[in-house]
């Protein structure tokens, strides 16, 4: 949850201004908050942050609720008055309590972060789920991540989304993000495409980077949209060109693969360099594999192997396998077969179909492992059951060549050990 900023208000009038002024002075509190906001902004008056957290304070000790509201984001960003968490949520709770929906909302905040209270995420959900009730479209996004993500609440797809689209009916761009994600993904909803891309696009014409990046991903797919490489690219750059990570490993592999975009590999490494050093693990690892291959920089084996460490040490798979290569072939580091074996083992152990089956070959051949018929074919049987595409009919035939060196008993048991890896690792339909 983050704090809720507070409407925006017209620049008044010379008149509004000695008026509201007159008001304030004979001690009428909603024209001490008017004219507090006008110096807190800088309206038709110097901005002057003490004037107006003192306005704001005359007006909430006579109980006006959005006065409280205002003094109490006086004090959670120290402007005008010194910077204190337990004073910004006495002021929020007063307001609270009055039913002030911004106030209900950045308390909530407040338990969310543990700032100024002790942590409390029930409570959270409490007062968001008021402000939300009355509406407001901030703390009905908030309530849905809740919902999402099972925080101060039973975790609940179809309530998430519900608060996602009431919050996104209003124009919300990062709950209309996460209803595209929704109908994306199956979650809570249908799985519905075309109701994806309506969703990605109302984010991203926001310009919201990740309704960006989602949208250019649709049209990469051809899912939702006619498939639009040059239109995958136009949407991908305005996501990477605010710095958005994944839009930038994106846009680097369209230049890389040269999709929508003349095939250039300085350009990739550009623009998967910026991902990487945000710690995009994906990027971090294409990285790598320019950096082995000398693809757009100089060859450097040893930057490859930076690179796939960092992507590596992130539980990417692809990086942890590469990295297992570099080891195996002395490429940038010392030779080292049990490394590349650990390496490899950790791939293996998330699916990846290639470290499967150089998990296999290592227990066939016993390097950097004891060798083990049994163990090497129930890698292998794994790595058959996870490949496609032109790897497929290798991996199938590494599996029944593994077989002819067992007997009957000991096929059994590979088998046996492979559906004991394969039951808490259910693979995607």
């Amino acid at each position: 949850m983050t704090s809720s900023p507070g409407p925006e208000q017209l620049e008044p009038t010379p008149a509004e201004i000695a008026k509201v002024r007159a008001s304030a002075e004979q001690g009428d509190a909603s024209a001490q908050n008017r004219l507090g906001i006008m110096y807190a902004d800088g309206l038709g008056v110097p901005q002057d942050d003490a004037e107006a957290a003192r306005l704001y304070r005359l007006a909430a000790e006579q109980g006006n609720a959005p006065a409280q509201y205002n003094l109490g984001v006086m004090y959670d960003a120290g402007r005008g008055v010194a910077q204190d968490d337990a004073e910004a949520v006495r002021w929020y709770r007063r307001a609270a309590e009055q039913g002030q929906a911004h106030a209900q909302f950045n308390l909530g905040v407040r338990y969310a972060n543990g700032r100024g209270v002790p942590q409390d995420d029930t409570e959270a959900v409490r007062w968001c789920r008021l402000a939300a009730e009355q509406g407001y479209a901030v703390a009905q996004y908030s309530l849905g991540c809740s919902y999402s993500d099972g925080r101060g609440v039973a975790q609940d797809d179809a309530e998430s989304v519900r608060w996602f689209r009431l919050a996104a009916e209003q124009g919300d761009a990062w709950a209309q993000y996460n209803l595209g994600c929704r109908y994306r993904d199956d979650r809570g909803v249908s799985q519905d495409d075309t109701e994806a891309v309506r969703w990605f696009r109302l984010a991203a014409e926001q310009g919201l980077a990740g309704g960006q990046h989602n949208l250019g991903g649709m049209y990469l797919n051809g899912r939702g949209v006619p498939q639009d490489d040059t239109e995958a690219v136009r949407w991908c750059r305005l996501a990477a060109e605010q710095g958005h990570a994944v839009g930038q490993q994106g846009l680097g592999w369209m230049y890389a693969n040269g999709r929508g975009v003349p095939q250039d590999d300085t350009e990739a490494v550009r623009w998967y360099r910026r991902a990487a050093e945000q710690g995009n693990a994906i990027a971090q690892s294409n990285l790598g594999v320019m950096y082995a291959s000398g693809e757009g920089v100089p060859q450097d084996d040893v930057e490859a192997v930076r690179w796939y460490r960092l992507a590596a040490e992130q539980g990417h798979a692809l990086g942890q396998f590469n990295l297992g290569g570099i080891y195996l072939n002395g490429r940038g580091v010392p030779q080292d077969d049990a490394e590349a074996i650990r390496w490899y083992r950790l791939a293996a152990e998330q699916g990846y179909a290639a470290g499967q089956r150089n998990l296999g070959v290592a227990y066939t051949t016993g390097r950097g492992v004891r060798q083990d018929n049994v163990a090497a074919y129930t890698w292998f049987s794994l790595a058959a059951s996870a490949a496609s595409g032109n790897f497929l009919d290798d991996y199938v035939n590494s599996r029944d060549r593994a077989a002819e060196r067992l007997n009957p008993d000991q096929l059994a048991e590979a088998q046996r050990l492979a559906r004991e890896w394969d039951a808490p690792h259910p693979r995607e339909p």
